[in-house]
C-alpha cells in the first residue's frame, strides 16, 4: 500500500507538468519515446537476461507495450483535446476497468457495471455542458483507450509476477516490461512523429529528464511492484486516489482560473459512479461466498 501512495503523490505533479509545459510545444510522440528510453535505460543497469525463459520475457514486453507504451500515446494526445482537470476526472473509469477485466478473467460478466458507465459518462457530460464539441468527446474516447491499456498492465502484472522465480528480483527483470513500451513507442514517433517539434529550452528537457526517470522510471516499477502486494478493490481505488491529488496540484499552482465548481458536479457524479459501483461489487461479495 505504501508504494501506490508514494508513486501517487509522485504522478501527482505529472499531468500539470505535461500541461503546462509539454502540451502543444514538444511533440506528443517524441515526448513519450524520451520517457520510455529513459526509464529502459535506468532498468537496463539491472537487467539479468538469462534469468527468465521466453515465455516471461514476451510476457513482460506485451505488459510494458500495452501499460506504458500504448497508454502513453493516448495519454499524451488526450492534453491536445482537454484541459488537465477533464484529463484527470476521465480517469476515473480505470476502477471499472480494472473489475470488468477481472470478471473476464473469471469468465463471467455483470451487466450492472453498465449502468455505472452511463452515469460516469452522464458526469463527464457535465464538466463541458455549455462547449460540448467533437474534440471534447474525442478526447474522452482517447482518455478512455488510456485507462484501458493501463488497467489491462496492471491486471495481466499482476497475474505474471507470481509465476517469475522467487530468487529473482523484480528490478532485474522490469527492464523488459520498458523494452516492451520502447517496441511501441519507437515506430510510433518514426511513423507520426514532428521532428520540427522539439524540446527547444532547458526547462522542456528537465520536465522529460523528471518524466522520463523519475515518474516513469522509478514510478512504474514501484506501482507494479505494489499491485502485487495488494487485493483488487485495494488496487481499483488506488487508481483513483491520483484524481484529487492531481487536481489539487493543477488547481492551486498552475490552473487557478478554472471552473470549480462545474468540475466539482462533474467530479462528483463520477465518484457517484464509483461508490455505486463499489457498493454492488461489496453486495455480491456475500452471495459469491455462500455459493
Amino acid at each position: 500500500m505504501g508504494y501506490l501512495v508514494g508513486v501517487t503523490a509522485l504522478w501527482a505533479f505529472s499531468f500539470s507538468l505535461i500541461g503546462a509545459y509539454l502540451s502543444g510545444q514538444v511533440d506528443s510522440y517524441f515526448a513519450v519515446l524520451t520517457r520510455i528510453a529513459l526509464a529502459a535505460a535506468i532498468f537496463l543497469f539491472w537487467l539479468r537476461p538469462r534469468r527468465l525463459s521466453i515465455g516471461q520475457v514476451l510476457g513482460l514486453m506485451g505488459i510494458g507495450a500495452v501499460q506504458l507504451g500504448l497508454m502513453y500515446i493516448g495519454f499524451y494526445q488526450s492534453f491536445l483535446l482537454l484541459s488537465v482537470p477533464e484529463v484527470l476526472l476521465f480517469t476515473i473509469f480505470t476502477p471499472l476497468y480494472i473489475t470488468l477485466l477481472d470478471d473476464l478473467l473469471k469468465g463471467r460478466f455483470t451487466p450492472f457495471y453498465l449502468l455505472t458507465a452511463a452515469l460516469a459518462v452522464c458526469g463527464a457530460a457535465v464538466i463541458r455542458y455549455a462547449d460540448v464539441s467533437q474534440a471534447y468527446w474525442l478526447g474522452f474516447l482517447v482518455v478512455q483507450s488510456s485507462n484501458l491499456c493501463f488497467a489491462v498492465g496492471q491486471v495481466a502484472y499482476r497475474h505474471l509476477a507470481p509465476r517469475l522465480p522467487r530468487e529473482v528480483a523484480h528490478r532485474h527483470v522490469f527492464g523488459w516490461f520498458y523494452l516492451g513500451a520502447l517496441c511501441v513507442a519507437l515506430p510510433a514517433f518514426w511513423l507520426f512523429g514532428d521532428a520540427t517539434a522539439m524540446p527547444t529550452s532547458a526547462l522542456q528537457w528537465s520536465v522529460l529528464a523528471w518524466l522520463g526517470i523519475v515518474a516513469s522510471g522509478l514510478g512504474y516499477f514501484l506501482w507494479n511492484k505494489g499491485a502485487c502486494r495488494v487485493d483488487a478493490g485495494t488496487l481499483a481505488v488506488m487508481n483513483n486516489a491520483l484524481v484529487p491529488a492531481g487536481l489539487a496540484v493543477n488547481l492551486l499552482i498552475w490552473n487557478r482560473d478554472a471552473d470549480v465548481p462545474r468540475l466539482i458536479v462533474g467530479g462528483a457524479i463520477l465518484v457517484a459512479a464509483l461508490m455505486l459501483n463499489g457498493w454492488w461489487r461489496r453486495r455480491r461479495m456475500p452471495q459469491a461466498h455462500a455459493a
